[in-house]
C-alpha cells in the first residue's frame, strides 16, 4: 500500500493506524500548495479532491491502483484488515456505532473547525469564534474521559478514533487554541504520544526527534 501524506496533516491518523496495524506501506509526501508529490507527480491526478490522505491499494487488497480517500474511511478499512489488533470494534455491534459516533464528532465538530484557522484570509473575529467552539467541544471530550476513567475514547483499547483525535488536538498550539485547562485531554495527548507506533509516525514525518 501507499499512503499520500503531508506532515502533521490529518493524514497522520492513517499513518499512525498503519504502524499500529503492522501493515507494510510506503509513504509519499505531498506538497499541497503545488499539488505535487515528492516524485513530481500531479497529485490532483491521484486524488482529484486535492487534499490528503489518499491510500493506494496493492494487488493483494483489491484491484491494483485503486485508491481510498477520507481519513475515517481509510482508518476503518485498515482496522478491519487486522481485527486481532482491536483498532475498531466488529461491524454490526453497538461498539462499532460508538466508533462512528466519535469519528463523526471529530470530523464535523473539531477537524472542520480547525481548517479556517490555518488560513491567513480568515477574519480574526471568525477565528475567535472557531477557537471558542473548539474549546467547547474539547471540554466535552475532557468531561467524557473524566467520567469514563478510561485511557481511550472507546475504553481500554486504542482505536482509530484515538489516532484521529490525537492528530486534530495536536494542531491546537500552532493555531492558538488554548487547551491547557483540559487536564484529561492533555493526559490523553501525552498517553498517545508515548505509543511506539505514534512516536515512529511522528519521527517519519519530521515532527519529532
Amino acid at each position: 500500500m501507499k499512503l499520500y501524506y503531508a506532515p502533521g496533516a490529518c493524514s497522520l491518523a492513517p499513518h499512525i493506524v498503519l504502524r499500529e496495524a503492522g501493515l507494510p506501506f510506503d509513504l509519499v509526501k505531498v506538497d499541497l500548495k503545488a499539488k505535487k508529490t515528492e516524485t513530481g507527480d500531479d497529485y490532483n491526478a491521484i486524488n482529484p479532491k486535492g487534499y490528503v490522505p489518499a491510500l493506494e491499494l496493492d494487488a493483494t487488497n483489491g484491484k491494483s491502483g485503486e485508491r481510498l480517500t477520507e481519513g475515517p474511511a481509510i482508518t476503518q478499512y485498515l482496522a478491519d484488515r487486522v481485527p486481532e489488533k482491536r483498532l475498531a470494534p466488529p461491524n454490526g455491534t453497538l461498539e462499532r456505532a460508538r466508533l462512528h459516533e466519535w469519528l463523526n464528532f471529530i470530523t464535523s465538530e473539531l477537524h472542520k473547525s480547525f481548517g479556517p484557522l490555518f488560513s491567513p484570509a480568515t477574519p480574526e473575529d471568525y477565528k475567535r469564534q472557531l477557537k471558542d467552539k473548539i474549546v467547547s467541544r474539547l471540554t466535552f471530550v475532557d468531561q467524557t474521559l473524566a467520567k469514563t476513567k478510561k485511557p481511550y475514547l472507546l475504553g481500554d483499547d486504542f482505536s482509530v478514533a484515538d489516532a484521529y483525535l490525537f492528530v486534530v488536538t495536536n494542531w491546537s498550539g500552532g493555531v492558538g487554541v488554548d487547551i491547557q485547562g483540559l487536564a484529561k485531554v492533555n493526559e490523553f495527548q501525552a498517553r498517545v504520544r508515548e505509543r511506539p507506533a505514534v512516536a515512529a509516525a511522528l519521527r517519519a514525518e519530521g515532527l519529532a526527534k
